[in-house]
């Protein structure tokens, strides 16, 4: 149950605000954001262990970023699939995936920002769509833009999921003052009041509504929350925090992976 919360406003310094909340099973092995793919040197990102792709990627020189949420839908052919973990890299570096086959991968959601806006690229089995987003605040689902995706969850208890965590966060997100972060600082300046709300706002990881989550559905393994990414983009700015989840309560464990173009690799930045 990835979640992607996006804020567009035009007139402010970093137009355009992205968090991404990425979820599956805690034993799936991944590291974190780096240049991991030597054919693609300029961008940044997680490297999932297991395919070679990642949830989120990031072109710093072009203040793009591109983040994966799976889908729901009739699978791709075995025969031909090929890994969703390809598409952000591939859309941060060609601004998009309108040359794609997309019967070659499973169902998914792909939200495309920079500084001029956003748009959600989803495909479930039936026809690619593409979507652009308004001025505010919009959430991404595995069940798509605000949940209206073609093919959704058949799981009425999925889908409730799903609807607590938009509801909940979506009036917490647009109650608090919207940050206004800047390249240089901590995290915890950057993102203000975003912050505490970003890393679970005190619900319990198994709660209905629980962003940063962990739930055993009963087949021996756990899924829950791997990680956090929060990004601002604006003409003269990027920045890319990124935090393993859960984050610990006095707000430590993040780290300024870009800014202004440059990777970060020092220290955890205290909030």
């Amino acid at each position: 149950m990835c979640t992607a919360f996006i804020s567009i406003e035009p007139d402010a310094a970093a137009p355009v605000l992205l968090l991404s909340v990425r979820d599956e099973y805690l034993g799936r092995a991944w590291l974190p954001p780096d240049h991991h793919w030597p054919q693609r040197p300029e961008l940044l990102g997680g490297l999932d262990l297991v395919a070679g792709g990642t949830w989120l990627a990031v072109d710093p020189a072009r203040r793009t970023a591109a983040c994966l949420l799976n889908g729901f839908g009739p699978l791709a052919p075995a025969d031909t699939r090929l890994s969703r973990g390809e598409l952000p890299l591939t859309a941060v570096r060609e601004g998009g995936l309108g040359h794609l086959d997309p019967t070659r991968y499973d169902p998914f959601h792909l939200v495309l920002v920079d500084p001029d806006g956003a748009r959600v690229t989803s495909w479930g089995g039936g026809r690619l769509t593409e979507r652009e987003l308004p001025t505010g605040l919009s959430v991404v689902l595995n069940d798509g833009l605000e949940g209206t995706a073609e093919n959704r969850t058949a799981s009425e208890r999925i889908r409730a999921l799903m609807a607590a965590r938009a509801d909940h966060f979506r009036a917490r997100f647009r109650a608090a003052p919207r940050p206004e972060p800047t390249a240089d600082g901590p995290t915890g300046r950057a993102w203000g009041d975003w912050l505490p709300i970003v890393t679970g706002d005190g619900l319990a990881p198994d709660g209905d509504a629980a962003l940063i989550q962990r739930r055993d559905f009963g087949d021996g393994r756990i899924w829950g929350s791997s990680s956090i990414s929060l990004l601002a983009l604006g003409p003269e700015l990027l920045r890319y925090d990124f935090a393993t989840a859960p984050v610990p309560a006095d707000g430590s464990g993040w780290r300024r992976v870009a800014a202004g173009g440059a990777l970060n690799r020092g220290l955890p930045n205290r909030t």
